[in-house]
């Protein structure tokens, strides 16, 4: 039985892209070679990333408006440093939400002075911080659009002179935003695009090439822009399945399409969550995410009898993180409305039961 994947990472993808990458394993294009044994340097590779670099930048508004798209290893964890590297030259600043935003600000730091402009800490990452201050002359704000340990998400994000920077790892592609306002995206694949092993960089070309100290060639932006993300060899697999994956966003109708799938499932998980006694939700309900949703058992005691029934339903992957406990059933871009029923059902059981 395929079961209802609400793993937080590495993600459910659609069954169409596992059948064609797995085609494309053994054998890619008609060529009698697996897609993992070919050069990179290949014609046929390099169409691959042209394509998942082109569509990466079509779907989200951005082509032929200054930016450039990047396929880049080391996760989004790399990009912490990245980042960093690229950027600051004096001083930026960082909205604390989480785990997430706790990594980059300590890898920032090595690089300059670090201002957090905002923290939720105080309430273990529940909330959104707002009606903050944002200092002009930075060199730029660092944000994490979704909290996918915490189950929050940025539902506005701040007009300001100052770069954006944002790690959408765990929300790329899954609702409409205006993402010119942003200077730098990134968001590691093995959320909504693809597999782990790849991270989308978008960039806006003119911010880069500000900062005074000699960046290393493997971590310099403007060295991969200039090589078409091929300056070393890329994760082929991944990269061709994070293309798949945005061919079949494409033909759904694009971002606002799945936007409004990714509705209907938050709609109707977080509306069992509130009516149902047995669950108390986490996250404050103004910050909830549409990608992540995290709620605990209002009675620990019940935990057996409700791991039982979720596990004999064929779901899979809806323990909490161990920072906050409970439940986290995570919702991206592949997870079908039908798997989201399932779990609802399960939880209205639940209430029977109690």
């Amino acid at each position: 039985m395929k079961k209802h994947n609400f793993s937080a990472g590495p993600c459910v993808l659609p069954q169409e892209v596992f059948l064609k990458a797995s085609e494309a394993i053994m054998d890619f294009n008609e060529s009698g070679l697996s897609l993992i044994e070919i050069s990179h340097r290949s014609k046929d590779f390099v169409e691959v990333m042209e394509k998942a670099r082109s569509l990466a930048l079509e779907l989200l508004g951005l082509e032929g408006k200054g930016y450039s798209a990047l396929f880049l290893q080391g996760g989004a964890s790399m990009q912490f440093l990245m980042t960093a590297y690229n950027l600051l030259e004096n001083k930026a600043g960082y909205l604390n939400t989480g785990t997430w935003s706790e990594k980059a600000i300590k890898e920032a730091k090595m690089f300059g002075d670090i201002m957090e402009v905002g923290s939720s800490k105080n309430e273990n990452f529940n909330y959104i911080p707002k009606g903050y201050a944002i200092p002009e002359g930075l060199d730029y704000l660092h944000l994490t659009s979704n909290n996918t340990i915490f189950g929050t998400q940025i539902k506005k994000f701040p007009k300001t002179n100052v770069p954006l920077v944002c790690d959408m790892s765990s929300d790329i592609f899954s609702r409409q935003l205006d993402f010119t306002q942003f200077d730098l995206i990134y968001a590691g694949a093995q959320k909504n695009m693809g597999p782990a092993g790849t991270t989308l960089v978008v960039v806006k070309d003119d911010i880069l090439g500000k900062v005074s100290r000699k960046i290393p060639s493997m971590l310099d932006y403007q060295v991969h822009i200039s090589k078409d993300s091929m300056f070393n060899t890329p994760p082929v697999f991944a990269v061709y399945t994070s293309m798949l994956t945005l061919e079949w966003l494409k033909d759904l109708g694009g971002i606002a399409a799945i936007e409004e799938i990714n509705e209907k499932k938050a709609q109707l998980l977080y509306s069992e969550i509130d009516l149902n006694p047995v669950f108390q939700g986490f996250a404050k309900k103004e910050d909830r995410s549409n990608m992540n949703a995290t709620f605990n058992l209002a009675d620990d005691r019940l935990k057996e009898t409700f791991d039982a029934l979720w596990k004999e339903a064929g779901i899979n992957g809806i323990n909490g993180h161990r920072s906050v406990g409970g439940y986290r059933a995570s919702m991206y871009n592949a997870l079908s409305l039908e798997s989201v029923g399932v779990l609802v059902d399960v939880m209205s059981e639940m209430e029977r039961k109690g």
